[in-house]
């Protein structure tokens, strides 16, 4: 049986983002596949071919909470009211490029990163620095000066 996104993996994914960021978006949340990932949508009246793949990759759900993708993290950030970092300019460069950086202390487990007022996705917080989850393919090359 199908979930309507409002029953188990709705709730779910509600749960764990008011766990970890203290605020969940009113969408429908469906979790697909062996790596558990977290597909994200609002009902709309308009009519499209539908072939099962509703939604935009929002996050996957891990063993200790839920790591958002970028685009995640752009809706859920704006209003979250707990783990947020925010990067210097230095650290957002060096993270983005794709090395681990030191945080805060404070700080530990998922968090969600933010470098102005942009959004860059989500880490994981260990021993003060962020373990790095930014894909080879999108990392910025930084040259030397």
């Amino acid at each position: 049986m199908k979930s309507d996104g409002r029953g188990n993996d709705g709730e779910l994914v509600r749960r764990l983002l008011m766990e970890g960021y203290g605020y969940a978006p009113e969408l429908i949340y469906r979790v697909r596949g062996n790596h558990r990932k977290v597909y994200a949508y609002r009902p709309c009246r308009l009519r499209v071919s539908d072939i099962g793949r509703r939604g935009v990759y929002f996050g996957r759900i891990e063993s200790d909470g839920i790591r958002l993708t970028v685009e995640g993290s752009f809706l859920v950030g704006p209003k979250a009211t707990k783990n947020v970092v925010e990067l210097d300019d230095d650290r957002a460069r060096r993270y983005l490029s794709g090395e681990g950086v030191e945080v805060d202390r404070d700080a530990e487990g998922w968090v969600i990163l933010k470098w102005r007022s942009y959004y860059l996705g989500s880490s994981k917080v260990k021993n003060g620095r962020l373990l790095n989850y930014v894909p080879k393919e999108r990392r910025l090359r930084l040259t030397k000066v």
